[in-house]
């Protein structure tokens, strides 16, 4: 794509002066700054493409090359001309683009832009790239666990991305120089990859521990017994205890989400007694026949 004429980039008529083409940079500059804009990328882009048409403008000897169509808006030297024949044999050392005089008179300003264009006129236009944003669904237990995930990236590539073990929702994961490339040579951006963890048929997070809802029968209320409870890194055997009520809490040390210097949460079992779906004569007969069931009062605490 070709680049954007610097005098549209500026808003200057091909006839201004130097002093205008400076005026308009400093207005435009001074608005469009990255530290003015802390976070704000189409700022950035703008800023890059305001900077580069100055230093293209900004130099006489460079502006009048543009005008006479020696170089093109990007600064690149145009085949056609035969001064790009003379430019190659003479060599690089006499390139009047390489130059960055434009810079200079910015080196007294009492703003923002005069540390940043003192340097850059004795360095050349140098400015990172900026960064992409992204967002990257993941399975809770990829999350918890950790995985490699692929992201197709709006112009068709991909870029596979590590999701550390104990990912959080809305996490960023940075991925360095896959952002926007950088303008004179600068550093590329990178990529920002915000995390959405998809939620759970049934376990819950809450920080680094996991909690679930066990759902146990009423014989395994009342005797005990063992069952298999599910956890994120695989199924583990836990035994109930007698006369377990629904509400009860059971901890499963170390088998919650893993955290910084090898910590790992707990996953917390919540017992839920559930009845067969169908009616049951023989349990119904016992109920009918128990008579501490009829006596026992399970909202007496409600009372008031």
């Amino acid at each position: 794509m070709a680049a954007t004429d610097p005098y549209d980039v500026l808003a200057v008529s091909r006839d201004a002066s130097q002093k205008d083409i400076q005026a308009a940079f400093r207005k435009l500059a001074k608005k469009l700054h990255p530290d003015l804009n802390p976070g704000d990328a189409q700022a950035q882009r703008k800023f890059q493409e305001v900077s580069a048409a100055y230093e293209l403008l900004g130099d006489e000897e460079k502006r009048a090359r543009f005008d006479r169509g020696e170089i093109d808006a990007s600064g690149a030297e145009r085949p056609q001309r035969r001064y790009y024949r003379d430019f190659a044999e003479a060599g690089g050392a006499s390139d009047g683009y390489s130059q960055t005089s434009g810079f200079e008179d910015f080196d007294d300003a009492d703003d923002i832009l005069s540390s940043f264009f003192s340097r850059s006129g004795r360095r050349g236009f140098r400015m990172g790239g900026v960064d992409r944003r992204y967002r990257l669904e993941v399975d809770f237990l990829d999350a918890v666990n950790g995985a490699t995930k692929r992201l197709v990236l709006p112009d068709g590539t991909s870029l596979d991305v590590v999701i550390p073990p104990g990912a959080e929702d809305n996490q960023v994961i940075r991925v360095a120089g896959k952002g926007e490339a950088g303008a004179g040579g600068g550093e590329p951006g990178d990529a920002l990859i915000e995390i959405a963890v998809r939620p759970h048929p049934f376990f819950r997070r809450e920080g680094l521990n996991i909690r679930l809802d066990l759902p146990i029968s009423l014989s395994e209320a009342v005797l005990g017994g063992k069952v298999v409870a599910p956890t994120p890194s695989g199924p583990v055997t836990v035994a109930i205890p007698k006369g377990s009520n629904t509400g009860k809490v059971l901890r499963l040390k170390g088998k919650g989400v893993p955290g910084r210097g090898g910590k790992r949460g707990d996953e917390y079992l919540v017992l839920k007694i559930v009845l067969p779906d169908k009616p049951d004569p023989e349990l119904e007969a016992f109920v009918s026949r128990w008579k501490a069931g009829k006596t026992h009062d399970p909202r007496e605490g409600l009372k008031a």
